[in-house]
């Protein structure tokens, strides 16, 4: 699977991409530097869709008021970060029943054995042992469906969702071969390496930031203050080498170079140039102070739209609308296809 950035013209129709987030908290540097960031540049030469992904949410027990209140956040965050209402369709997904009815379907065209590979699955059962509901086993189903409502072309994809998305693959090549050509089959977006770095925990590099780390000086959020940021790197999990420069058994500053690298746009060679000479605690610093750049247009804005409940309401009524019209397409030709009655 590779991206295809080949310019559209006028008479052609832009391929479609549909990407989504959970709202179990407010996003980390990871999630933005790793997924919501490209979300923006792809608007301009596709027909994107994002969506607040909360029917995931609830295969962990969540709190109801934090729930909505993630969600709300959720929106404005995606928004702050670049999505434009005008260019994408931006929306909750809970908002559009279709992904519950299509997601149903599928489970029906979905095996067992396929659902008790995912990776995800039996993390997630080792980690919420006290409730290991079906719609933990069963949401990559409603993670096809989320994809293969609305005809996507191209998903964005890290590493930890390529085995989702040949799920989805597999469950549109079935049903297709069953009914004919109802769905699109999906191909990945895979970024290119210094727009798609997997951030890892500042305090355990070899595993994968989370938001739902119960240690927060692990993870970065989006709207953490300046001080919070420069204090997380400073205490950043590195060696005892003390030299600036990517290698094996440097997990701690591989991470940082990687960060550093995707704000920047500087390769591992110039960082080590940069740094050559100069401590870890310097190279900590200037990883926070840049990080501190970046986000600091995006917290200004999200506190504008969080202040502006209106406006945020306006565009995710209309990003549903938008959505629930291109998915009865599809919905309906499914129904037909199975044989219910219209």
């Amino acid at each position: 699977m590779s991206e295809n950035t080949t310019p559209t013209t006028q008479t052609e129709r832009k391929k479609r991409v549909f990407s989504g987030i959970q709202p179990t908290g407010v996003f980390t540097l990871g999630n933005y530097i790793g997924a919501i960031r490209n979300w923006d540049k792809l608007q301009a030469d596709y027909d994107c869709l994002y969506s607040i992904v909360n029917l995931h949410a609830i295969t962990v027990r969540q709190d109801p008021q934090a729930l909505k209140k993630n969600t709300l956040s959720s929106y404005a965050l995606i928004l702050a970060c670049g999505i434009d209402p005008q260019k994408s369709i931006a929306f909750i997904q809970s908002h559009v029943p279709t992904h519950s009815q299509l997601a149903w379907v599928l489970n029906c065209y979905t095996q067992f054995g396929e659902l008790s590979r995912m990776t995800q699955f039996k993390d997630k059962s080792a980690k919420y042992a006290d409730n290991i509901n079906a719609g933990l086993f069963t949401y990559p189903s409603l993670m096809a469906a989320d994809i293969l409502l609305y005809g996507t072309d191209l998903v964005p994809v890290g590493a930890d969702q390529k085995q989702h998305l040949e799920l989805a693959r597999d469950i549109a090549n079935r049903f297709n071969g069953i009914y004919g050509n109802v769905f699109t089959v999906p191909d990945g977006i895979i970024p290119k390496s210094n727009e798609g770095a997997r951030v890892m925990s500042l305090q355990d590099p070899t595993k994968k930031m989370s938001k739902s780390d119960t240690n927060t000086k692990s993870f970065v959020s989006i709207l953490d203050e300046p001080n919070t940021i420069i204090k997380k790197f400073k205490g950043a999990v590195t060696d005892s080498e003390a030299s600036v420069h990517y290698g094996e058994g440097k997990d701690g500053i591989n991470n940082l170079m990687g960060i550093y690298s995707a704000l920047t746009s500087k390769t591992f060679d110039e960082i080590e140039d940069e740094f050559r000479g100069k401590g870890y605690g310097d190279f900590k610093v200037a990883v926070g102070e840049v990080v501190c750049e970046e986000l600091k247009p995006i917290q200004d804005r999200y506190k504008e739209l969080m202040t502006d409940k209106a406006y945020l309401e306006k565009c995710y009524r209309e990003g549903a609308e938008k959505a629930e019209a291109i998915s009865h397409r599809i919905m309906n030709k499914v129904n037909k296809k199975v044989g219910f009655i219209d």
